[in-house]
């Protein structure tokens, strides 16, 4: 029988910030649309289908008990994994890389699934497995294989900026459910001698990528180009910006990529500084009102599959900001909820969902 608290307690907050999020990301994405382009303007409606769908994936996936996912995490670990490997054998090929799955008239990106799902299946490893005086190498052994699995495979495709969030994402959760000290010294000590041999085994344009981070000005009409022109983007918005649609790094078509990696910089220069402070404050929030989701939960599991979507949202936000303004490398993530992506839209609804589950479910372990 239906238990009428579940409405009672049902998150509208969470509810309404998404929206916000959605309609923000819908308004800029018409802008960009008004490039003129029509393969751009058939983004903008192709967006409009996908928030449907996402809206019914965030509803179904807050009406079932959280708990089940606990019991199939590594069921849905292990499709993911799957599609995965069909990618690497018969993906789509577009701009030199193979990231997505072609289902008849849909393009699916398994890369984006594969977050929540690692999400889902470390959750439910140290809801298990963590202990109050910290974990050391033993217990760290599974969670470094299932992050260790997705990551070279979604390197392969190649990707490094989605392979990089979900080791991100890993240590975030591991952090959280707490290392021994000694083991947690190693592993930096580690991470920063294997820096120069990464380096080694980087592509050509990767590196490319990382020194024109380092200084833009190397190559103004070529691998700097993009950082460039957005930064011109951003600042000419100046403090209340030039107006939606009348930007004109937007409609002139200086801004590349404008409606996926660098839609910040077209919401920069249509709303100005105040509007991109309100986004900024929106995933702040966001983030903060799933770390208190967290918080109230009775529920190892659910504790740590709230954090684990904050951590999400939250350094992909700081990764792709960072990345339009020049302070990160351009790596390809996409900001939540405003960035075209079916793919991402799906898996960032799908969290919202199970974060709203968690909330609204908090009563039941009281």
């Amino acid at each position: 029988m239906f238990d009428r608290r579940l409405i009672e307690n049902f998150d509208w907050v969470l509810l309404l910030v998404t929206l916000l999020l959605v309609a923000s990301g819908l308004i800029t994405l018409y802008s960009a649309a008004s490039a003129g382009m029509p393969v751009t303007q058939a983004f903008y409606f192709r967006q409009l289908m996908w928030f449907g769908a996402g809206i019914l994936v965030m509803t179904g996936a807050f009406l079932f008990n959280y708990k089940k996912l606990d019991q199939y995490a590594y069921i849905v670990y292990g499709c993911c994994i799957l599609m995965l490997l069909a990618v690497l054998v018969a993906g789509k090929y577009v701009a030199g890389s193979r990231r997505w799955l072609a289902l008849g008239p849909i393009s699916l990106q398994p890369s984006e699934l594969v977050k929540v799902a690692v999400i889902m299946v470390l959750a439910r490893y140290y809801s298990r497995s963590a202990t109050v005086k910290g974990m050391g190498f033993r217990e760290l052994l599974a969670p470094m294989l299932l992050t260790g699995i997705p990551f070279i495979l979604i390197v392969k495709q190649p990707d490094l900026g989605t392979a990089m969030t979900i080791v991100i994402i890993a240590a975030t959760m591991t952090l959280f459910s707490k290392i021994e000290k000694r083991t947690l010294v190693c592993i930096f000590i580690c991470g920063f001698v294997t820096i120069p041999v990464i380096w080694l085994f980087l592509k050509g344009y990767q590196k490319q990528r990382i020194l024109t981070f380092l200084e833009p000005d190397l190559d103004p009409l070529g691998a700097g180009y993009h950082i460039i022109q957005s930064k011109i983007a951003i600042g000419s918005g100046m403090l209340f910006g030039k107006g939606l649609l009348m930007g004109t790094q937007n409609s002139l078509s200086f801004l590349p990529e404008h409606h996926t990696d660098f839609i910040f910089s077209v919401l920069s220069e249509d709303w100005g500084f105040a509007g991109s402070a309100i986004i900024l404050l929106l995933f702040l929030f966001l983030i903060i009102w799933g770390l208190n989701i967290a918080h109230g939960c009775r529920d190892s599991f659910g504790i740590l599959m709230a954090v684990g979507i904050s951590a999400l949202i939250g350094w992909e936000a700081v990764i792709n900001t960072g990345m339009v303004m020049g302070l990160l490398p351009v790596v390809g993530i996409p900001l939540p909820f405003i960035s075209y992506g079916g793919s991402s839209v799906i898996s960032m609804m799908l969290c919202m969902g199970i974060l709203m589950n968690i909330s609204m479910r908090q009563f039941m372990f009281e």
